[in-house]
């Protein structure tokens, strides 16, 4: 026989199927933080090239880059001004938050393929 819990067994029962629900994402909160999700915008890396060049996102809200290289070689996804940096081997996917945004825009860089390797951010 396995150990007892103290105290009512309903409410015992009640309790693991709240966790179940909240682990499933089916309880009501998870699908709240489901719905908060950050807006993502995909960059593909080809041979040192971002592709979109340029990338419009919103400003004064957080967004997630959503980096994806499929060159041959490594990738380093770079910005000192927010002090962002992102290595990615080759074939790799990964991602970044970036923070709130004034309007305006920045440059993020490869710093593998500085000449060939640009993207342009301008949040409106």
């Amino acid at each position: 026989m396995g150990p007892r819990f103290r105290g009512d067994d309903a409410v015992m029962r009640k309790l693991i199927a709240l966790l179940v629900l909240a682990w499933s994402g089916t309880l009501p909160v998870g699908n709240a933080v489901a719905a908060g999700e950050l807006p993502a915008f995909e960059v593909v890396v080809r041979d040192g090239v971002f592709i979109p060049k340029t990338v419009e996102v919103p400003a004064g809200q957080r967004v997630k880059l959503v980096l994806i290289n499929e060159g041959p070689g490594p990738l380093e996804f770079e910005n000192d001004e927010m002090r962002i940096e992102k290595v990615l081997s080759a074939g790799a996917r990964s991602f970044v938050v970036l923070p709130k945004l004034k309007p305006g825009e920045y440059d993020f860089v490869d710093e593998f393929n500085p000449i060939t390797g640009e993207l342009k951010v301008i949040a409106k």
